[in-house]
């Protein structure tokens, strides 16, 4: 179970994001729907750990991450979340199976590799250069390398941004049908996806921008 309470978000520029509590279900698939700079993002980076609130709590299983050190919330991503960033965050000289493979380093059993680039539909490409793929691509292979630790937790930011509807389609289908008892917390422009998700959330009414007095 993840819950957030009382959660604010001030930044640099004197801006704020105010948002309602929440509750997040294990086993459960949630999508987060609402126009560009609504918090989506900012929710997903507080709940991994990336971003520390100004304000609030964020629980995991009854423990508030937001108070933990930063290298206490890296342990605990590292291990217990699968992170689909929007700008993949892969290294591009390396090829697809050095990317993945790369998470040995950190204690990930990467056996299941195989099977899981093939559930993709990328596994022919595991010997290229992350540099040389297409977009959708490399899109899947961000998706491979945060659903190999088959992680409790999988927060995914537009996790379909760079494939067509029906790639995008069985690509959110892959991530939902291996939640495996998990939870799936994904931000989509593609209010198509929607259906296939348990609950949706409309950021809009969820959070509230304030701006610089």
């Amino acid at each position: 179970m993840i819950e957030t309470k009382g959660l604010i978000m001030r930044f640099a520029d004197g801006s704020s994001i105010r948002y309602q509590d929440l509750a997040f279900e294990a086993g459960h698939s949630y999508a987060l729907l609402g126009a560009s700079g609504c918090g989506k993002t900012t929710l997903l980076n507080m709940i991994a750990g990336i971003l520390t609130p100004t304000e609030g709590s964020v629980c995991i299983d009854d423990k508030d991450v937001a108070v933990w050190s930063q290298r206490q919330r890296d342990d605990f991503r590292i291990h217990q979340i699968g992170y689909i960033f929007q700008d993949f965050k892969l290294l591009g000289d390396m090829t697809v199976r050095d990317n993945i493979d790369i998470l040995r380093l950190e204690g990930v059993d990467v056996g299941n590799m195989d099977a899981l680039l093939d559930r993709l539909g990328i596994l022919r490409l595991k010997k290229r250069r992350v540099r040389n793929l297409s977009g959708g691509e490399r899109q899947r292979v961000a998706i491979a390398r945060a659903l190999i630790k088959n992680p409790p937790i999988v927060l995914a930011d537009e996790p379909t941004g760079n494939l067509n509807f029906e790639v995008g389609s069985a690509v959110m289908r892959q991530l939902i049908d291996n939640l495996n008892g998990g939870t799936l917390i994904a931000v989509t422009h593609d209010d198509r996806l929607s259906g296939m998700f348990d609950h949706v959330l409309d950021m809009n009414q969820v959070a509230r921008g304030e701006a610089t007095a």
